[in-house]
């Protein structure tokens, strides 16, 4: 075979020249060769405290911020399709075939439960939301890597996010060759002076600040919750910097202790916040169904008025075409069962996360009190999964191998949520899944853990 042009010298290729691999040979590739995310240690995260987790599978695990999965029951799933199922046909009524098609056939690529989510926003968030401008996800990272795809338009554009924040934020950003700049957290969850001066530099470098990405209430992994006028401040701040508010919000139905805040997107005037919601700590991780809200107002070539989730929904239908219609399906049962309210549907689950995250917290100041001078210390978030731990040693992963196979204990390094990587002293622990007795025994493991080190 001879291949002659103006890029190649006429070269004959034969099955015994290296460039052609002898057939049986298995194919190999080099990473260098592979998209460029795949060598960030990022992407590795996700996967290090699982398969940590199952080669220990006897230690306490404080590392994954799951929900509790004492409530879980097989018979809710079926009574949740019946739900659904029976308010396709008494509410919109659809034929026994078209109730099938909707659960069983390829669905709307934004989703077949639309109005059920938007009615479950006004209920409990507060948001007056088009269901048109809706757009149903294979779980919350479909989300944020679509409206990320979206607004990359090219090198130029980039993204801020608080730091630390979740990992996934920034992986999707991998994944989506957007760039992501760090933003100071500060004490009230977002320091707003760094954040002008980010987007400035950004600017000044020739860049395109687009949007920012932060977690408001009781933030992953810090937290922390902004104040009702620190949210006024930042949408104010927004609008000066002219950049979009990329709101996420798994954990602000589990306050601790006091009224929940309004979110970004209830006090949104200006249409500058895209908002992020998840059923996997509300209904079930395992359904994998997640939203986005993306109202803003796109003028298309022809002068026709749209919004982002049209946008969004384009790219969705060549990622994953749709979200399972079934798992929207479960996901409806339970909003319709408690009158679109997921705070309702919530109640046995707000109370324990607040009961464990008291646990973790007081059995934290038994262990490690403060006349002890142990230099162990600790935030106290008010609701939410997660308490970030400052000890006097760098926390890595090697040393949360040791722990796991030493002491039974298994918890979070933080420098995973930081761009850099680098090694921090501090660690986050999630009390979520665990019952009282496993808290119990396992800061007794982390308590032996950190004195020995």
């Amino acid at each position: 075979m001879t291949a002659v042009g103006d890029d190649f010298a006429a070269t004959t290729v034969t099955a015994a020249s290296p460039a052609y691999p002898r057939a049986g040979l298995a194919a190999s590739l080099a990473i260098e060769t592979l998209h460029g995310s795949l060598s960030d240690p990022a992407l590795d995260s996700m996967n290090l405290l699982n398969e940590i987790a199952q080669h220990h599978p006897g230690a306490v695990s404080f590392a994954a911020g799951r929900p509790y999965e004492g409530f879980f029951a097989l018979e809710d799933v079926h009574r949740y399709l019946d739900t659904f199922c029976e308010h396709l046909a008494a509410d919109r009524g659809l034929s026994d075939e078209e109730v099938r098609r909707t659960l069983f056939q390829y669905g709307r690529t934004n989703g077949v439960i639309n109005d059920l989510v938007a009615a479950h926003l006004a209920v409990d968030e507060g948001i007056d939301a088009d269901p048109e401008s809706i757009v149903v996800t294979v779980g919350c990272q479909e989300a944020m890597f679509l409206v990320l795809r979206a607004l990359r338009r090219d090198e130029r554009d980039v993204a801020l996010a608080i730091s630390p924040t979740y990992v996934g934020f920034g992986g999707a950003a991998q994944l989506a060759d957007m760039r992501v700049l760090p933003v100071r957290s500060g004490p009230e969850g977002i320091d707003l002076a760094d954040l002008a001066a980010v987007a400035g530099f950004a600017r000044h470098a020739g860049f395109r600040p687009r949007a920012c990405y932060l977690i408001p209430d009781f933030a992953n992994p810090l937290g922390v919750s902004l104040s009702l006028q620190q949210r006024r401040r930042l949408l104010e701040a927004a609008a000066e910097l002219d950049i979009l508010l990329l709101e996420d919000n798994p954990y602000g139905l589990f306050p601790a202790a006091g009224e929940r805040l309004p979110t970004l997107k209830s006090l949104d005037t200006g249409r500058r916040v895209v908002y992020f919601g998840s059923f996997a700590k509300t209904v079930l991780p395992g359904a994998r169904v997640g939203y986005v809200v993306a109202d803003q107002p796109v003028l298309g070539p022809d002068c026709r008025l749209g919004v982002l989730a049209d946008e969004l929904s384009k790219i969705k239908s060549m990622l994953t075409v749709n979200t399972s219609p079934v798992a929207q399906a479960v996901v409806a049962g339970r909003l319709l069962e408690h009158g679109g309210s997921l705070v309702a549907a919530n109640v046995r689950e707000s109370a324990l996360y607040a009961r464990n995250l008291g646990l973790v917290l007081d059995g934290l100041a038994r262990r490690f009190p403060a006349e002890a001078r142990t230099g162990v210390s600790w935030n106290a978030p008010d609701g939410g999964f997660f308490v970030v731990v400052t000890v006097p040693f760098a926390t890595t992963d090697a040393l949360l191998e040791e722990s796991a196979r030493r002491y039974g204990v298994l918890w979070t390094p933080m420098h995973h949520f930081y761009t850099s990587r680098e090694a921090t002293c501090q660690l986050r622990l999630a009390g979520s899944l665990l019952e009282p007795e496993q808290i119990d025994e396992g800061l007794d493991r982390l308590a032996a853990f950190i004195r020995a080190q």
